[in-house]
Formats: structure tokens, C-alpha cells, sequence
């Protein structure tokens, strides 16, 4: 039987911060609800039920619960150190006078295309692209930090360079 894969988890130094939206936060906070009173007593159960069979060397669904439970319990592990890491950002409360920050969502312009796309900058683990959500060390929100209504990002693409102009900025 192959040994099962290893899983790096990262643990944050105290002094390293994350930012997070406030949304970002109660997600990862429902997440962590979730593994701990659904995903965790589940696979205890299936634990017991598996070791009821008997013969451990060879039962494959005692090795399944056994690697899930080690996927459960290094998740919780990881979310609850990003938590502690985290400095939650409410967009709704910035006042940076118009220039784009983590937590802005800005309504661009493609010059190139002439289509309008709009995009809320967020931490690592909230970006969705499909929702409008990038992530802040994307090259497309590098481009646009520290940007203000009516500048021009350049955007360093695998497809080559491309050229957004910022028509608004919000903070919602």
C-alpha cells in the first residue's frame, strides 16, 4: 500500500499579519464551524465503524477515514492559524481618498477591448475570479494599488501587456 501523501501546513509567525476582508473572515470562521462540528465527528464515526470490521491491515475504508481524518484535522489547523494572522479589513471603512486599496472594488475600462470588467481586491484565500474577486498579489491588483479615478493600469499578462483604465472606485 502506497503511503499516503504528505500535506505542508505553513504556520504564520505572530508578527506576520494576513490581510482578510470582513467577509473573508466570517467565511473562514464558517468553515472552521463546519469542520469541527460536521467534518470531524463524521469521520470519527467512520473511524469506529471501519475498525468494527476487524482486520485493519487490509481494510480500505479504515485507510480512507484515516487519511480524510488527517486532511480534517490539518485544515483546522491551517484556518485557525490564518485567523489568528488576520487583519480584517472593512472596506466600508477606509478613507483613502479615492485611490485603490486592498479591500476597493474598482470598475474598469480594457482599452483594448473597450469592455468593462470590475473587480473587488481581496486576501489569497477569498479571490474568485467568476465573483469579481482577485487577489491581492495578482499582477492585475499590483497593477491598480495605489491607483486613482481616470489613471491607467498596466498589466503585465501571460498574454502580454494589458491596459485598464480605473473609471470608479469603491470601498463596499
Amino acid at each position: 500500500m502506497a503511503p499516503a501523501p504528505l500535506r505542508l501546513i505553513f504556520l504564520l509567525n505572530e508578527d506576520m499579519s494576513i490581510p482578510i476582508t470582513k467577509r473573508g473572515a466570517e467565511l473562514l470562521k464558517v468553515e472552521l464551524q463546519r469542520l469541527k462540528a460536521v467534518e470531524r465527528p463524521a469521520v470519527i464515526n467512520a473511524i469506529s465503524e471501519a475498525r468494527a470490521q476487524g482486520d485493519l491491515s487490509e481494510n480500505a475504508e479504515y485507510d480512507a477515514a484515516k487519511e480524510k481524518q488527517a486532511f480534517i484535522e490539518g485544515r483546522i489547523i491551517e484556518v485557525e492559524s490564518k485567523l489568528s494572522a488576520a487583519q480584517v479589513i472593512d472596506p466600508t471603512q477606509l478613507d483613502t481618498d479615492g485611490r485603490i486599496v486592498f479591500g476597493a472594488t474598482v470598475d474598469l475600462e480594457d482599452l483594448e477591448s473597450g469592455k468593462p470588467v470590475s473587480y473587488q481586491i481581496v486576501g489569497d484565500d477569498e479571490a474568485d475570479l467568476d465573483s469579481g474577486k482577485i487577489s491581492v498579489s495578482s499582477p492585475i491588483a499590483r497593477a491598480l494599488i495605489g491607483k486613482f479615478e481616470g489613471d491607467v493600469a498596466i498589466v503585465l499578462a501571460p498574454g502580454g501587456e494589458r491596459e485598464y483604465e480605473v473609471i470608479t472606485v469603491r470601498y463596499v
